[in-house]
Order: C-alpha cells, then structure tokens, then sequence
C-alpha cells in the first residue's frame, strides 16, 4: 500500500476540480531509468484497481503499478527553486537526478 502525505493530501485537495472524483497513481514505461511516476486524475476505474479513500478523493492503483510501488510515500514538497510530488519509493534499486524515473 502506498502513504500520501498530509502534504500531498492537501495538494491534491486544492488541484481538484469540482467534476474530479478520484487521482490515478500508477507506473509507466519510460523515463532516463525505465519507469516512470504518474499522478492525474480520473473518474473512471477498473475492476482490478486497488482503491484508497480519503475525505475528498479516492486514488486508484492498477495491480501492476501497485506491486512496483509497495511501501511507497508521496509527499509534496514546495521550495524557492521548485515544488512538487516526490515519490519515496523503497523498492527503486535506482532513481534519475529528477526522480520521477526509477529501476
């Protein structure tokens, strides 16, 4: 299972819209180290997601991403130079200079 935040929690409560119901996390192919972190939002869910409740939001997990991100925590972060989500993820043998892409 995956944590968020307080932080991301509230992030992700002042980025919805009103229509929005739910954010997706999930792994993708790609990225400088082979996968890579995705965050959106979606209305739609599959029978096999892994569904997370929160007071305004659900997140959704499909089974492979879910299994690639086991014990992972998603924070929100906000610097002078930058901000947004960092993935803190245990099971990342290796991660990019960015770290949005892991092996």
């Amino acid at each position: 299972m995956i944590k968020l935040t307080a932080s991301a929690i509230a992030a992700i409560e002042l980025a919805l819209e009103e229509d929005d119901e739910a954010v997706r996390v999930g792994v993708i192919g790609g990225g400088c180290s082979g996968y890579s972190y995705s965050l959106v939002f979606c209305n739609e869910s599959d029978e096999d997601d892994m569904i997370l409740e929160f007071d305004r939001f659900n997140v959704r997990i499909d089974p492979h991403s879910a299994g690639l991100l086991e014990n992972t925590e998603i924070d929100y972060i906000k610097s002078l130079q930058s901000s947004g989500f960092v993935f803190k993820n245990p099971n990342a043998a290796t991660t990019c200079g960015c770290g949005m892409s892991f092996s």
